[in-house]
């Protein structure tokens, strides 16, 4: 960091994420400035920079870590190439904020948490902004106070307007559903056990090949059970939804009802469109805190072995939509840092 306690954040990707990242850094986010940008288009990733003072532009993220002036990265490229990224920045010593999924499958998402345990301290944070936003953030915190009893159900709703035309039938699981997981595992503080997908007949909007609709059981340690509808061509609009069903009452957030009008005969609202106007302050509230936390030396953020986890359901749901029937997750021992 500069001699003003400003971080210094390389952001690697400059996409629809990263390019909003940047923004938000640039603009929202106090504390911290984009000293980078990164893409493996050229022309992308200079666009981007260009629009922040004192930004450079680069193809490699080695040469963009090393770089004078970055003290933290954010990791915003496909999924993919989280990997090669991570272990760079880990070999650098340089916390990070990663968007989900911390890598596609478990075997490299424990070998991201392997290098971390190395250091000696955890440098990681990976991007499950649901963490962050109000009314999960409410939720969360009135299951904690033991009003409801214990919970025994958490009934999930995930639709989009329409899915990318690269979407694949396991993307709903490894791209979508890995939200409610985590959510799953963040509300209930239960590790996920067991996956089950049924598949009901797919909407005719759905492109052709595509099992959409899915419906996605998650059996829990603490025996409570949480389901996941995964609609990405509704059509209608973009909603995130959830219900707890506890021992002595329930809770319910994403109705959406913030503004209701009434006229001309009829009430009603609006319906988000996708998740850049569902979750815009839950983006900034998370990159603040990790801003905030990096400057006091601070990781509190989801970390490694939440990635880890989340990699290792979705695997075992991929599975199960692939072959049918329940599939069990096998889940490394916790190490003790991350307990």
């Amino acid at each position: 960091m500069n001699r003003s306690g400003t971080l210094g954040v390389a952001v690697i990707g400059a996409g629809r994420m990263g390019a909003d990242h940047v923004r938000r850094i640039d603009r929202v986010v106090s504390g911290a400035r984009v000293a980078a940008v990164v893409d493996v288009d050229a022309e992308r990733a200079e666009a981007v920079a260009a629009g922040v003072e004192g930004c450079a532009s680069f193809t490699d993220p080695a040469a963009a870590l090393a770089a004078d002036g970055v003290d933290a990265v954010l990791v915003a490229s496909p999924g993919p190439a989280h990997e090669t990224v991570l272990l760079a920045a880990l070999a650098h010593d340089l916390p990070v904020l990663c968007e989900k999924p911390l890598t596609p499958d478990a075997a490299s998402a424990l070998r991201i948490l392997e290098a971390e345990q190395a250091l000696g301290h955890r440098r990681v944070q990976v991007g499950f902004m649901r963490r962050y936003d109000a009314e999960y953030v409410r939720l969360k915190a009135l299951l904690e106070t033991g009003r409801l009893g214990r919970p025994l159900m958490l009934h999930n709703r995930h639709r989009n307007v329409a899915s990318p035309p690269f979407f694949t039938s396991a993307m709903l699981i490894s791209d979508s559903v890995a939200h409610e997981v985590d959510a799953t595992r963040w509300l209930l503080g239960h590790e996920i056990t067991a996956v089950t997908v049924l598949r009901p007949t797919a909407s005719a909007d759905a492109p052709d090949g595509l099992q959409d609709p899915q419906f996605v059981v998650l059996e829990t340690d603490g025996g409570a059970l949480s389901d996941v509808e995964i609609f990405v061509n509704c059509g209608f609009g973009y909603q995130v939804q959830a219900e707890v069903v506890c021992e002595r009452g329930t809770a319910r957030i994403g109705d959406g009802h913030a503004l209701v009008t009434a006229t001309a005969g009829r009430w009603g609202g609006t319906i988000a469109q996708d998740w850049t106007e569902r979750f815009a302050d839950a983006y900034d509230r998370e990159v603040q805190a990790w801003v905030d936390a990096t400057r006091r030396g601070e990781v509190t953020g989801p970390g490694t072995w939440d990635g880890y986890a989340a990699a290792a359901v979705c695997e075992a749901g991929v599975r199960a939509l692939r072959d049918g029937g329940r599939v069990a997750v096998d889940l490394a021992e916790r190490p003790a840092p991350y307990r």
